[in-house]
């Protein structure tokens, strides 16, 4: 089959279509000819140093089933699929509480596993989920990683409520634009910043009540006059350094921060006084779970949530996508389309 494939780490021209291998489904596990399959900013960290080469990235696919392993009955060859990239044991305390994303054998395809940057991928049956109705490949592959994780952060780990304030940083990621969407559909009240007059107008479209431009506009003095000096309840950060203190400065007495990202780096100085001062709560959200992929599914196959595509590149320019995500001009997601 023909696949995108790193030999060795560093930038977007490291990614090469070649041919390789077929995988071969085993047992519990289906063949699934990739149609397409969305970036993440996972696979350009992996690209440049994260995973040894050689290596198919890829965690967001979308397809046919092809074949099926030993054991397996359902989906059908023919199916029309999407994948959930999370895999873990079944067995252990953590799988069986739900938190299948703390198992230790927790992997995901495209990261531990190889993934759709390619004509097949193999997958657990377990990990396929019909296609929503109405909408096409494309479209499919942007849901998987972004739209659970953003149920996770606002869910799971942020306990949204109706009527909460909510700061998303950088509206046009993929994890922001679900999150936007979701927030909305809490009952929430959201603030958002990105970086142009373009990407405000498409922030608000998606259901934002207040959009701050972060070049002109100082993000905490800007959210203290829309807050009426309050602050915000919850903090959904991605981003990570550029963004962490301005995010703490942000919320209220007691408001909430759910922190998933290091996209601008991980390390900081933290004034811990401040922490303690205002008994702000600080939570991490590593991942998912099938629980959060399904719950956000829900509002999919609902019509209530829509994939944002910001452009679609044939599977063999890969590359070019990569200096797309790594240049921040998009809004939306961006998917490679498997011929």
């Amino acid at each position: 089959m023909k696949a995108i494939r790193y030999h060795e780490h560093g930038g977007p021209e490291k990614l090469v279509y070649e041919e390789v291998p077929d995988p071969k489904p085993g047992h519990g596990e289906i063949l699934v000819r990739v149609r397409a399959c969305s970036l993440n900013r996972l696979d350009t960290r992996l690209r440049a140093g994260g995973r040894p080469p050689p290596h198919i990235l890829g965690s967001d696919v979308a397809g046919e089933v092809a074949a099926l392993g030993p054991g397996v009955t359902s989906p059908r060859v023919g199916d029309s699929v999407l994948l959930f990239p999370g895999i873990n044991c079944g067995n252990c305390e953590f799988c069986d509480a739900g938190q299948h994303n703390w198992c230790a054998s927790y992997r995901a395809i495209g990261w531990h596993l190889e993934g759709g940057y390619a004509e097949y991928v193999v997958a657990p049956a377990i990990n396929a989920r019909p296609m929503p109705p109405g909408i096409g490949h494309v479209q499919a592959a942007s849901l998987p990683l972004c739209i659970s994780t953003a149920w996770r952060v606002l869910y799971t780990k942020g306990q949204v409520r109706p009527g909460d304030l909510v700061l998303i940083p950088g509206a046009s990621s993929g994890v922001s634009i679900f999150a936007i969407q979701i927030a909305k559909i809490a009952g929430a009240v959201v603030i958002t910043t990105t970086s142009s007059e373009e990407k405000m107008g498409k922030a608000k479209d998606l259901g934002a009540d207040q959009v701050i431009n972060y070049r002109t506009q100082d993000v905490v003095k800007e959210v203290r006059q829309l807050t009426g000096g309050r602050g915000v309840d919850l903090v959904i950060d991605h981003v990570g350094q550029a963004t962490w203190e301005q995010g703490l400065g942000c919320l209220r007495k007691g408001g909430r921060m759910v922190t998933l990202g290091v996209t601008t780096g991980a390390k900081f100085d933290l004034d811990i006084g401040a922490l303690y001062r205002n008994e702000v709560s600080i939570l991490g959200s590593g991942s998912y779970t099938r629980g959060d992929f399904d719950a956000a599914m829900k509002l999919v196959y609902q019509g209530r949530v829509r994939p944002v595509i910001d452009r679609v590149f044939p599977l063999k320019d890969a590359a070019e996508a990569h200096r797309l995500m790594e240049s921040g001009a998009h809004f939306g997601k961006i998917v490679l389309e498997v011929p």
